[in-house]
């Protein structure tokens, strides 16, 4: 699948010290991948994504690299490779759809692109021009996946991506997921058997704050998934 793109060994992380979320967390991402991260509630998938956000600063690791070299994920260089888009957020509220666009781009050094496609394919345009404070949950959703599909950072970071978007608009995101690997890699949560089987290169089952089982490209369907799920809930 290529050279690694992020490496992290041995993470751990937490919210309140003593109680860890993550514990002995190592995982790997190749350049041009995308992969899932699936567990039940609670098992530190979103807490993984915040750590890598950098919006969560109590953590420790062995080591942590992008691109071969050391990072630090709340230093400028780092974020400018990477972009979130959470599971809910309700930041930039007295925003407009094209002024946060214009907004992000100008913090990440970019041009202003062409959004038009992905406004279509998601069914964005009543709304472009409308306060995010003003939007639906789901349309809130859209704004930053569009941002995110048209910036094309290296790392695309995304929790629960499909929570709140209508059918056409979520088989329209899989095939953006899926076609990213053209500009960098998709890292995903999802509790969406379906999200994660049909876009991703591998899948990770989280369990208590680590990586429980890998499936890779070829091993990856949706009764095992399934299954591995239900033993980690029979425990």
């Amino acid at each position: 699948m290529g050279d690694a793109l992020l490496t992290v060994k041995n993470l751990s992380a937490w919210y309140t010290e003593g109680k860890s979320i993550l514990s002995d967390f190592s995982f790997a991402l190749a350049e041009h991948e995308v992969a899932g991260l699936i567990g039940l509630n609670g098992a530190g998938k979103t807490t993984f994504l915040k750590v890598l956000s950098g919006l969560l600063p109590t953590f420790r690791a062995d080591g942590v690299f992008f691109q071969g070299s050391h990072v630090d994920f709340r230093k400028e260089d780092f974020k400018r490779c990477r972009y979130t888009v959470f599971a809910e957020d309700n930041s930039f509220s007295y925003f407009t759809f094209r002024e946060y666009l214009a907004y992000v781009c100008a913090a990440y050094g970019k041009e202003v692109p062409d959004v038009s496609e992905l406004i279509q394919g998601f069914h964005f345009e009543e709304y472009a021009d409308t306060l995010f404070k003003e939007l639906s949950t789901g349309n809130r959703k859209k704004a930053f996946l569009i941002t995110a599909f048209a910036l094309k950072p290296q790392l695309l970071l995304l929790d629960e991506p499909v929570n709140g978007l209508d059918f056409q608009s979520t088989e329209y995101l899989y095939r953006q997921i899926a076609g990213y690997k053209e500009h960098g890699a998709v890292l995903f949560s999802s509790h969406i058997l379906e999200s994660i089987t049909l876009t991703s290169d591998r899948v990770f089952v989280l369990e208590d704050g680590r990586i429980r089982q890998t499936f890779e490209r070829g091993q990856i369907n949706a009764k095992e998934i399934r299954e591995a799920l239900h033993d980690e809930n029979d425990r």
